[in-house]
């Protein structure tokens, strides 16, 4: 059956209207759905019984179970969440003064084969649907009754290679029908797929877009994210100067800082050199060690001094707090253990 949270709101009436209903019921299944969070047509009361049959018989409502939970001591929840097909993803909460964030997956395994991510092994199966997507919040906001503020999507996936879904799930999620998220509460992460940089770009989606930079040169690049084999840094840099220019948007340059690989005063010199004169923003990842991985997180020291120089030097840049570090906080990491 059809999954009802792959519709936006125009396409939902176009559907009603093709079952012989009024199409402003659209609006009255998007409240249910998003304000209400219904996990079944029979909550829908304002809805005829007859309008109700009809959508059981025509559509899911793609309800996850949740298969495992992880709480830390600082609140972070992470899920393993079952999506019906007999796979599973990983969602995670994150809990700040400002308010919940939500880290959602936008595939099931990946493609990119980053040697520092815990998605690495895991392999590919498919993309999730817009409506797979858009559950993964609703289902968070159902087990813990409160309200998610913010979207990143650095799950499981490379969210631009599953790029009108995840465009899709946005404007979803943006729409004051839907959920209601403003745009710029929702970050979208890419290892740098160029092309759909320039085309994210044109979306007039004002999001803001994190880059997985991690190193200042080609060699090193393509050791930690092959990747860069396609589309190296001159090319990446590029779009990225080509998005700003457009969107007339800061940029995120995130930088997973490992031991004795890239994270000396030197790195920080080169990436000055690259960065300068850009709109952006370089968020400092301190690295999550791995089963089987190659690389160690940097002391305290190193990523103080790499963050340091990197402002002294005209380049904002902070550290990333550290969340769930007792709940294997690494993406990928409870599925990898559990399937």
């Amino acid at each position: 059956m059809k999954n009802i949270k792959d519709y936006d709101l125009e396409e939902l009436k176009k559907e009603l209207i093709e079952m012989g209903e009024k199409p402003f019921r659209a609006e009255q299944i998007f409240k249910w759905l998003y304000e209400e969070k219904v996990e079944s047509f029979d909550e829908m009361t304002n809805l005829s019984i007859s309008l109700r049959e009809k959508l059981k018989e025509n559509y899911t409502l793609c309800n996850f179970g949740i298969l495992k939970k992880q709480e830390s001591k600082d609140g972070t929840i992470k899920y393993l969440l079952d999506i019906l097909d007999g796979n599973a993803i990983e969602t995670v909460l994150m809990r700040y003064h400002h308010g919940n964030s939500i880290c959602v997956s936008s595939q099931i395994g990946c493609k990119m084969g980053c040697k520092f991510c815990a998605s690495t092994g895991i392999n590919f199966i498919r993309n999730l649907t817009t409506g797979e997507i858009i559950e993964q919040m609703l289902k968070v906001e159902q087990d813990t009754g409160e309200r998610i503020s913010n979207v990143v999507f650095m799950g499981i996936g490379e969210p631009l290679d599953n790029y009108d879904n995840v465009v899709k799930a946005i404007r979803l999620m943006n729409h004051p029908k839907g959920l209601n998220i403003g745009a710029r509460h929702i970050s979208i992460s890419t290892s740098g797929l160029v092309p759909k940089i320039y085309q994210l770009a044109k979306e007039n989606i004002q999001c803001t877009l994190s880059v997985s930079l991690h190193a200042t040169n080609n060699q090193k690049r393509s050791s930690m994210m092959p990747v860069n084999q396609t589309y190296p840094i001159e090319e990446l840099l590029q779009a990225c100067k080509d998005y700003i220019a457009t969107t007339n948007r800061r940029i995120s340059f995130e930088y997973a800082l490992a031991k004795s690989n890239n994270d000396n005063l030197e790195d920080a010199k080169e990436l000055v050199k690259l960065l300068k004169g850009m709109l952006c923003h370089v968020n400092l990842i301190p690295i999550n060690k791995i089963e089987n991985g190659q690389f160690d997180k940097s002391s305290n020291e190193s990523i103080m001094r790499f963050r340091d120089f990197l402002n002294d030097h005209g380049i904002v840049a902070t550290i990333r707090r550290e969340l769930g570090s007792d709940i294997e906080a690494a993406c990928g990491q409870l599925r990898r253990k559990n399937l």
